[in-house]
């Protein structure tokens, strides 16, 4: 597939592109030696010796429902429907026509879930939201004790960002449980659609919030610390949403309580775009040093000061982040990144030496040594700076997360689903924080990424092909059905 291709598709033009040759291809893949399974796909029937559950799972144990391994590898999630969903999310946004906003707990983001709600409980699921604001819609197992299948992402944006960064993994998660209901297939696990609150910390500067609340890493403390840009605590924020943050610290999930949880995201890079691949299986996720430097001189008169007599942190500040790349290099690790994205100056005025500089800084990285030597650089650069220029520079914590390695089974799991569909694909790291990562701590994780076009994101041009996405959902359908029989 040209993952570059522009235009949308409708439903029925892809089935036309499912020709004879390809289905045929696709059970050629499939073949094993043994008994004969009817197959029917895209309305031919076909014969095969042997199907999927004469392939063994990553333990090596063989699948012991053929009816819903032979399914897996033919059932199709709906092009159509995943783009109108994909649609109508976009509609429910502060900026039209400048990207879309939609924060946390803000009057889109209310619509938006009505929306999800609605959709989630046409499909039988039963839809509760906790004490943050996580959204889970659940359908029942054939077993009640089984821990649940958990499918989501996010649908909270960064200001003026895209359609489609977490929002396609919350569509996938949706019409993944459809498409289970279309064909009648009862899971033996409960399956949980999972909807973060507050993924991308654009309120609160303070990402993840939703799925750190579920690791334990959200305290009533936090809450009524974290302030948004105008003044106001998250807990207030919560209260006025119509929310419950007395309830926070009770929504700790202990280990067993998730079987896996599973996200489908795009990639936010251009690996898969360059490389002409479909998918991409993730191993690591990228921890991350957020930090925000602080620098303080003497403000005076920007004309009558000279220059031998100035205390002028934005000098220092200049010259700490122009250090950066060359610290990251020196102190980092191969795939260490480091980032300067906010400035801020006071008094802020052309003709005054500033008072006060601050910059953010955002480290990132699988490997959690590699961040912190290079945090540990920049901390000991900035006081060589400081000493120089007679300025003060302090150094504080915004936000740190681990690097974490994915589930090997369930990387695994994910890795033989598209082989076996036929779809281009490389293993790879996420440099992006993604709930997934926080997961880590009380399941076991999978994630897949489909293509960024010209690795764009947190921007209005951020754009994924819905072919692609499709191709993600089939992929985390049959991952689905798959670890269901582990």
């Amino acid at each position: 597939m040209n993952i570059g291709s522009q235009g949308p598709v409708c439903e029925n033009e892809v089935r036309e592109t499912q020709t004879e040759h390809v289905a045929q291809k696709r059970l050629r893949n499939r073949l094993c030696m043994g008994k004969k399974v009817k197959l029917f796909a895209d309305g031919l029937a076909y014969s095969a010796k042997g199907f999927l559950n004469c392939r063994k799972n990553t333990k090596g144990r063989r699948f012991e429902k053929p009816g819903l391994t032979e399914r897996a590898g033919v059932m199709e999630t709906s092009l159509e429907r995943i783009r109108q969903q994909i649609e109508q999310l976009a509609q429910f946004n502060e900026t039209p026509g400048n990207g879309c906003t939609r924060f946390s707990y803000s009057e889109e983001d209310r619509k938006a879930r009505q929306y999800l709600k609605g959709c989630m409980e046409e499909l039988g699921l039963t839809v509760s939201t906790d004490a943050i604001g996580n959204m889970k819609g659940r359908l029942e197992g054939n077993n009640p004790d089984l821990a649940p299948i958990m499918c989501g992402s996010h649908i909270d944006t960064v200001r003026h960002g895209g359609n489609y960064d977490g929002i396609a993994g919350v569509v996938g998660a949706i019409e993944t449980a459809r498409v289970l209901k279309e064909h009648g297939i009862t899971l033996e696990h409960p399956y949980e659609v999972m909807i973060f609150a507050e993924e991308e910390g654009s309120n609160f500067n303070a990402p993840t919030t939703g799925s750190k609340a579920l690791a334990g890493h959200l305290s009533m403390a936090d809450l009524k610390r974290l302030k948004n840009d105008q003044g106001v605590t998250y807990y207030d924020v919560l209260k006025n949403a119509g929310y419950n943050p007395e309830g926070v610290e009770d929504l700790k999930v202990q280990p067993g309580d998730i079987r896996a949880m599973l996200e489908m995201h795009i990639e936010q890079s251009v690996l898969l775009e360059r490389k002409n691949l479909s998918v991409g299986v993730v191993r690591g996720i990228a921890g991350i040093r957020a930090y925000v430097m602080e620098i303080e001189g003497m403000s005076n008169h920007a004309g009558a000061t000279p220059m031998d007599l100035r205390n002028d942190p934005m000098v220092a500040a200049g010259r700490i982040i122009t250090a950066l790349p060359e610290l990251v290099r020196n102190h980092g690790g191969p795939a260490t990144v480091g980032t300067v994205g906010r400035i801020e100056c006071v008094p802020n005025q052309f003709n005054v030496i500033p008072q006060k500089v601050r910059f953010t800084l955002d480290i990132r990285d699988v490997d959690n040594d590699a961040m912190d030597r290079v945090l540990e650089a920049v901390r000991t650069y900035g006081q060589e700076v400081a000493n120089q220029d007679n300025v003060s520079v302090t150094l504080e914590k915004m936000i740190e997360s681990r690097g974490n390695m994915i589930s090997k089974e369930i990387a695994d799991v994910f890795e033989d689903v598209v082989r076996e569909r036929n779809i281009p694909y490389t293993n790879m790291n996420s440099g992006a924080v993604h709930d997934a990562a926080i997961m880590t701590e009380v399941t076991e994780v999978g994630m897949v990424f489909v293509p960024s076009i010209n690795g764009r994101s947190h921007v209005p041009e951020e754009y994924t092909p819905y072919e692609n996405i499709k191709e993600g959902c089939d992929v985390l359908l049959d991952a689905v059905l798959r670890i269901d029989q582990m």
